[in-house]
């Protein structure tokens, strides 16, 4: 018999348990930033197993060829893996997770609340200077030497040299003294300033801007104590509550939140102040730096280092207070204890590109999840924030009075059809006396036109003709110098002619006023005084904001022109006359919330005259001043017009009583887009007819359209807009998901889905 050569197995097959324990291990599952929707599952290999967590990044094979794409490790499983083969997780891309798991569950319900891919709001979230995985720079503190030169230093230099005392890096030179970094490298060539150590790249904590003293006044008035102790009682017991402070502008909300900000500071906890603008900023650190010393800022106009360097101080519990604009909302703060937005109502708290986010929505969940106090408030709040208050779901306080003894300032109403107030240029009679009124006393002007530019538009006078932007359905508007007529729609600068386009004729003329011309007006009218222009154009310099209203404030500037960012939320006590010039300017877009806005603008900066102890005055100059937003606002009682309105928008099914969504397709062939934007109107349609198996009776759903945008071709794109509104959200949102699950999109079209849009242009 033949001997075996080798030993004989001792199971002929595998045991069970063997196929068992193969079919066990770790899986985690990823979403990607874009180009796949749902998330997907990766098997994680042993070497990986400890640093694979939610909120990490990682990097993972994709697609037949496996190219590696970095994704976001959502969540994380041990126990048995499925029949079909998974692929590895390649490696990890962050030492630590960046994302906690509260932060998770937010960024998937916004994906689930705003239509939007769960990886474009992990996106949004994080900034990225926190994606970016560079080391923080280092940069060279500077002092004076005290060498002498040559050639006497400029005052601008002069200023640099006298700030220099201690080690500070070029940045926080120049944001102390508004000089520019060439200033400061020429110092350093000639040797006036030398380097005197390194520092990590400095972010605004340690800007050293004092320029507001904010004092805690002796007491509170009645109402504000009463505000205070709405906020506090949810905040001692631990809960979640919304509080809005509806007061009139100068009534002390702010002294309310830096109160309330103080008592979250005192119980070791953080607070988040968001604020609108990126002009109140400045304005509202300053007065928080006075109160509380350093405070965390988070803006746009922030580099990606700063922004690391404030998340990073923020996440670590070193900083108390995180002052900023929307995106603010999502600041990393581990022991968040109240949520406060300022100007609840301005509509740069809904994010314009995907993820269509609304913050004032983000901070009540993040509130809720918290067990925190959120305090919204505005001297008009939202409709939306209004009918909540008196369906009892939110707490409202009423701050109806000034504090300091001064009054809301009388308001007249210049009526531009009569042609006696009527003038040559912008500025009527009524307006020009009041701005001689107040120049006269010592005081300050503020005038508010909300369009920037020379001249509005370019008129053939021969044929009528408006000479337009090649890309877009929008008149040029003129900008000076040099006559270039600026798309405001796609940014196109192009050459006027000097004939007409249609005609050939040589009667083109500029009309309309936009800011630029405005100032020249008043340059003109009142050529004593110190006239300075606030609008995009003006302020796109870094820390343009700050430098025009430090020397606004100091009483360097008589005479203030400016767009809506001057209306809401600044407070200078000197300023005793406020000119609206053309109150209609919105006020008859095709827009349903056109009357709200025009309303809010026209009272808020009505808000910014009479705080001071010289009193103050308003002229408003409107072409329809019966209309319920302006006459309101004339009287400052907000509440008429919300009475007037809110009727209206429930008979229509429009928000607050009623949800919309909105479809754009966008083309650049206009009969693609109307076809694409009419076969989703039709499968919209098509839901809606059909009873859902769980529902006792089928949603109210209306479907309006397609259309023509308002806009109707922007960027070279024609635009199509389609509009389902219901009263139930989840039933709206859930129609929209069944409709658009499995479109084809075809070539050369694109289309967006808004949830609750707060622009319909």
């Amino acid at each position: 018999m033949r001997q075996s050569t080798g030993q004989r197995e001792l199971f002929e097959t595998r045991p069970a348990w063997e196929e068992d324990d193969a079919r066990q291990g770790i899986v985690a599952t990823v979403v990607l930033p874009d180009g796949v929707d749902k998330p997907l599952d990766y098997l994680v290999p042993e070497a990986l197993a400890a640093a694979v967590e939610p909120g990490r990044r990682v990097r993972v094979p994709l697609g037949r060829g496996n190219r590696e794409r970095l994704a976001y490790c959502v969540a994380v499983r041990s126990g048995e893996l499925p029949q079909q083969p998974l692929k590895s997780v390649a490696g990890v891309e962050d030492d630590a997770p960046l994302l906690a798991p509260r932060m998770l569950e937010l960024t998937k319900w916004m994906s689930e609340r705003w239509l939007a891919r769960w990886g474009e709001v992990l996106e949004a979230v994080l900034p990225a200077g926190v994606r970016a995985t560079r080391k923080r720079r280092a940069v060279p503190l500077l002092v004076a030497t005290g060498a002498s030169s040559a050639r006497k230093p400029t005052a601008a230099q002069a200023r640099v040299i006298a700030a220099a005392t201690a080690p500070a890096t070029a940045e926080e030179l120049a944001d102390l003294t508004g000089a520019s970094r060439a200033v400061i490298a020429r110092l350093v060539k000639a040797g006036l300033l030398a380097a005197a150590g390194v520092a990590d790249a400095p972010g605004p904590t340690r800007n050293a801007r004092a320029r507001i003293s904010h004092d805690r006044p002796a007491a509170l008035s009645p109402a504000q104590s009463q505000a205070l102790e709405a906020i506090r009682a949810p905040m001692r017991d631990g809960r979640y509550e919304t509080v809005v402070l509806f007061g009139v502008t100068g009534s002390g909300k702010t002294e309310v939140y830096l109160q309330a900000v103080e008592e979250t500071i005192a119980a070791g906890r953080q607070a988040i102040v968001l604020v609108p603008e990126i002009s109140l900023t400045p304005q509202t650190c300053d007065r928080f730096r006075a109160r509380f010393g350093d405070v965390a800022v988070l803006h746009s106009h922030l580099t990606p280092a700063e922004r690391h360097t404030q998340w990073r101080e923020i996440a670590s519990g070193r900083v108390g207070v995180v002052v900023g604009a929307r995106s603010a909302v999502f600041a990393p703060t581990p022991r968040l204890g109240l949520v406060v937005i300022d100007e609840e109502h301005e509509n740069s708290f809904k994010q314009a590109t995907a993820p269509r986010y609304h913050a004032r929505d983000v901070a009540e969940w993040i509130a809720r999840a918290e067990r925190v106090p959120l305090v919204l408030g505005s001297a008009t709040p939202s409709l939306e924030t209004f009918a909540r208050c008196l369906a009892g779901e939110w707490t409202m306080c009423r701050l109806p009075d000034r504090v300091g003894g001064s009054h809301l300032p009388p308001v007249m109403t210049v009526d531009l059809r009569d042609p006696s107030s009527r003038a040559r240029g912008a500025v009527s009679p009524r307006l020009a006396a009041g701005i001689k009124w107040a120049l006269d006393a010592g005081g300050q002007v503020m005038l508010l036109l909300n369009r920037r530019g020379f001249a509005t538009h370019v008129q053939c006078r021969a044929c009528g003709h408006t000479v337009r932007c090649p890309q877009c359905d929008l008149a040029l508007t003129v900008h000076r110098p040099e006559n270039r007529g600026i798309c405001h729609g796609c940014g196109l600068v192009s050459r006027l002619a000097h004939a007409c386009p249609a005609c050939a004729a040589p009667n083109l003329v500029q009309r309309g006023t936009g800011t630029q011309r405005l100032e020249e007006e008043v340059r003109g009218l009142f050529p004593g005084a110190r006239v300075a222009r606030m609008d995009t154009d003006t302020m796109r310099a870094r820390g343009s904001h700050e430098r025009t209203l430090d020397a606004f404030r100091a009483g360097e500037i008589d005479l203030l022109v400016g767009t809506q960012m001057i209306a809401k939320g600044l407070d200078f006590p000197s300023v005793m006359l406020v000119g609206v010039v053309n109150a209609d300017a919105a006020l008859h877009l095709a827009d349903f919330r056109a009357a709200e806005r025009t309303c809010q603008l026209v009272t808020q900066v009505a808000g910014r005259s009479g705080r001071g102890r010289l009193g103050g005055r308003v002229v408003v100059q409107t072409s329809t001043p019966d209309h319920p937003a302006i006459s309101a606002a004339g009287r400052h009682d907000y509440e008429a017009f919300v009475r007037s309105e809110l009727p209206l928008r429930e008979a229509l099914l429009y928000p607050p009583f009623g949800h919309i969504v909105r479809v754009v397709v966008r083309s650049v062939d206009e009969q693609a887009a109307a076809n694409w934007a009419e076969h989703i109107a039709g499968r919209l349609r098509q839901e809606a007819a059909v009873l859902p198996a769980e529902a006792t009776e089928p949603p109210a759903v209306r479907v309006l359209g397609p259309a023509p945008a308002p806009i109707a071709r922007l960027r070279d794109r024609f635009r199509y807009h389609v509009q389902a509104m219901g009263r139930d959200e989840t039933a709206l949102r859930n129609l929209i998901r069944r409709a658009t699950a499995t479109l084809q999109t075809p070539d050369k079209v694109a289309w967006i889905v808004d949830v609750d849009p707060v622009e319909m242009l």
